[in-house]
């Protein structure tokens, strides 16, 4: 996996408290990774959760969903 880490102005960093056991499991898990520390993975999985979140937000139905509803209106005599 190749990452290209966003430069960020030390100045717009903020510091997040996790537990020291999480911490230590996850510098385990980067070794060898390209991840050069446990700062820049957790950034990294938070803007892919994010990203992923957001994603859902968008979609209001999947297409399935959807015809599914369309049905049901047609049955019901709302669609012809």
């Amino acid at each position: 996996m190749h990452f290209e880490p966003e430069v960020v102005k030390v100045e717009e960093l903020v510091a997040i408290k996790i537990p020291k056991s999480l911490h230590e499991r996850i510098k385990e898990r980067i070794e060898g990774t390209g991840f050069e520390s446990v700062d820049e993975y957790v950034t990294y999985v938070l803007r892919e959760v994010l990203a992923n979140l957001e994603e859902e937000e968008e979609e209001v139905f999947s297409e399935e969903e959807e015809e599914k509803v369309k049905e049901r209106l047609r049955a019901l005599g709302y669609l012809d």
